[in-house]
């Protein structure tokens, strides 16, 4: 069960800052596959809403590293996938590195969704953006990119 006591803000466990990957799963095309991430020190805001995906290992391709995030998290065996948004940080003025963040559109049907297993995090959840853009606790580099998503018809060119 997810922690809403905010305690992991003052979690001493260290993080470690990665390149990695995201699937912004939309379900029949207007709906998000989200994923309410576990409760465990040390990963990146636990107990809050956010994206299937993770860290690209060294010699991995982006590609790779999201087939192989979502067959481990939701058994799901990516057929297609293009890259929506990518975003870089720049942490070297704290004496860390920069890394980046890619998202890619990952296309299923609700049928599609109904066979998907659960193997990372809390719960799992099909939401309209709308819902998901409401949640009160979700990731800020995953509310980022499905806000972008979701209103892309709104951003001007």
């Amino acid at each position: 069960m997810a922690r809403i006591d905010g305690s992991f803000l003052t979690s001493r466990q260290p993080l470690r800052v990665s390149n990695a990957v995201a699937a912004i799963v939309v379900v029949d095309r207007d709906r998000y596959l989200m994923q309410l991430r576990d409760d465990i020190p040390g990963i990146w805001y636990p107990g809050h809403w956010g994206l299937f995906g993770g860290a690209v290992d060294a010699g991995e391709d982006e590609m790779s590293a999201l087939r192989r995030e979502l067959r481990e998290e939701l058994e799901l065996e990516l057929q297609a996938a293009s890259l929506f948004v990518r975003f870089d940080f720049d942490l070297t003025p704290m004496g860390l590195e920069r890394y980046w963040r890619a998202y890619y559109e990952v296309a299923i049907d609700a049928e599609a969704c109904k066979r998907l297993v659960l193997r990372e995090g809390a719960e799992m959840r099909v939401l309209t953006g709308d819902d998901v853009l409401s949640l009160p606790r979700l990731s800020p580099y995953d509310n980022f990119a499905l806000f972008l998503h979701h209103s892309r018809g709104r951003i001007a060119r």
